[in-house]
């Protein structure tokens, strides 16, 4: 660590300590490149921060002010996403670039500063480049101020990854590059737990009669995970930072950016150790022994030297966790739906021989100016969906109107989606109503029964629908992206701008945010190309669909 980071964070220190009665915690941050071997894979250049990964995590409160220092250490521009805050009046430090910021510049700093107002179970990960898949990221714990909603004696976190053998461009090379076959030849990540070799996970320790809350974190990029406790009870209590009404369950399967927080009460006897499993897969992914699945295994221990009690094998009775089946703890109803918007994702093929995702055929490309901005300069024409350019598919919402999205994947990929600014309500699952292969079972219609629960980040699965809802209350510029990385590149993304007529009156971004974008020549104002009206001369043109892929 150099001198000068050093004293950053000694100054920072001592900033934050004078303003404990204020609740400011000061987190510093030099983003810049770890060589390291993580997984046994050898020596890949991951992104870390203060010269080390993986990055301890944060916990605070809710009602403390986060104050999270980024100096930016790499060659090129980063940013940092707060993982299921709604950064309400707050939209400009979403993180993701260029849709909310122009990227902090190397060798520049910037403060990400708000008010916390949420509980739960949330990350920091990086928001430009994708940096997020080569290690910037991890946990972010905000605790309730006072006496939670539900009752536990300790609470242990677990984060999962994913590490690969080569860094994230790479790999979007491969996967970009026309000449070669698509999709590329399989990688097969290797699995962490707790930022270390998930085979040589550390054991938990449980006091009989205890009840603990274990927070679930799978900060992946491309893969799930399955969590179980062979011979005890999980109850899921939180997704995605909700509360829900206690559910039993026997595992929960966790996919990339998906949060739980779930209770388990240990024995009564310290008679026996235990196992707790976490599984490292992907649906997609055939078996391949010693490469997929990875399972980890780690030891529950009661009292050491008893013996262990080792696991039965599942069966038709085993539970697994399932969001249509859970309620809000704060018993909300379902949503009236004022207007709803259909969607399908998929892959096309285009005529410059890449094969790229999309929502409604159409394939995300970043804007020049970044889209919060033109939703703030662009006056009444904010309110025409086209100043925001062809290809970051926005879509503007009217302040308050509920929305429900109806998306359908008519291919044989299951898709993590994550809307920025919003947990939305889960109200149904179906088969898609495109063309679905004989070979495949047709999904049953399953409806939410009661008060449906809220997250941040649905999974639709192969060749389904999900309906959701959202109140659109949050005035700002909000992603809806896939959250496997590599299919956030291959443009699985779109953007909700919301209200930007009562944006205008009531968002003022920082200053030196808007430096940050003249310093790289980029305009902060005008539409998606820095131009008035509907010139989008300098934006890069639109790949034309050649045929859809399965």
């Amino acid at each position: 660590m150099s001198s000068t980071v050093l004293l950053h964070i000694v100054y920072l220190w001592l900033v934050c300590a004078y303003q404990t009665s204020a609740a400011r915690i000061c987190v510093y941050w030099d983003v810049g490149y770890v060589d390291i071997d993580r997984a046994g894979y050898g020596i890949v250049r991951g992104i870390g921060a203060n010269g080390a990964l993986p990055i301890p995590p944060v916990t605070i409160t809710v009602g403390d002010t986060l104050a999270l220092t980024v100096h930016n250490s790499l060659n090129v521009t980063t940013s940092i996403h707060a993982h299921g805050l709604f950064q309400k009046g707050t939209s400009f430090m979403d993180g993701p670039a260029p849709v909310t910021q122009c990227g902090i510049p190397p060798g520049d700093q910037f403060t990400y500063e708000y008010v916390v107002d949420q509980a739960g179970t949330f990350w920091l990960h990086g928001h430009d480049h994708h940096q997020n898949s080569d290690g910037l990221r991890t946990p972010l714990v905000i605790r309730d101020r006072g006496r939670p909603p539900v009752a536990y004696d300790e609470e242990m976190l677990f984060s999962f990854e994913d590490w690969y053998s080569q860094t994230f461009a790479d790999r979007a090379r491969d996967t970009l590059d026309p000449s070669q076959p698509f999709p590329p030849a399989r990688g097969y990540g290797f699995g962490l737990i707790n930022g270390i070799n998930g085979n040589y996970t550390r054991p938990i320790y449980f006091q009989p009669g205890r009840t603990y809350r274990l927070r679930l974190i799978n900060m992946s990029a491309t893969m799930w995970y399955q969590f179980t406790l062979p011979g005890h009870v999980m109850r899921v209590v939180e997704i995605d930072g909700e509360y829900t009404e206690s559910l039993e369950v026997d595992g929960v399967d966790i996919a990339p950016a998906q949060r739980y927080s779930v209770l388990v009460t240990a024995h009564s006897t310290r008679s026996f150790n235990y196992h707790f499993n976490a599984t490292m897969y992907a649906s997609f992914i055939p078996p391949t022994p010693g490469l997929s699945p990875r399972i980890f295994i780690g030891d529950i221990i009661y009292q050491q030297g008893a013996p262990f009690i080792q696991p039965s094998s599942y069966d038709d009775s085993f539970r697994w966790a399932n969001d249509i089946n859970l309620h809000a703890l704060d018993q909300e109803p379902a949503l009236p739906v004022d207007r709803s918007i259909r969607l399908a994702v998929g892959n096309n093929l285009y005529q410059n021989g890449q094969h790229l995702d999309h929502f409604n055929n159409v394939t995300y490309a970043p804007p020049i100016t970044p889209t919060l901005y033109t939703a703030l300069s662009m006056g009444d024409m904010a309110l025409d969906e086209r100043v925001y350019g062809p290809q970051t598919h926005a879509i503007v919402l009217k302040h308050n109107e509920a929305i429900e999205l109806v998306i359908h994947s008519p291919n044989t990929l299951p898709h993590p989606l994550h809307l920025h600014g919003h947990t939305f309500q889960i109200t149904e699952y179906g088969p898609a109503d495109l063309l679905v292969p004989n070979s495949r079972t047709v999904a049953p219609v399953v409806k939410n029964t009661g008060v449906p629960a809220r997250r941040d980040t649905m999974v639709i699965p192969p060749f389904q629908y999900i309906k959701v809802r959202f109140r659109a209350d949050n005035p700002g510029v909000w992603l809806l992206h896939c959250h496997m990385d590599i299919h956030f590149v291959l443009g699985m993304a779109m953007t909700f701008v919301e209200a930007p007529d009562v944006l205008q009156n009531t968002m003022t971004v920082p200053p030196e945010m808007l430096d940050f974008c003249t310093k790289q020549g980029i305009s902060t104002t005008g539409n998606a190309a820095g131009n008035q009206g509907l010139n989008f001369s300098g934006l890069p043109p639109a790949p034309i669909f050649v045929s859809i892929d399965p």
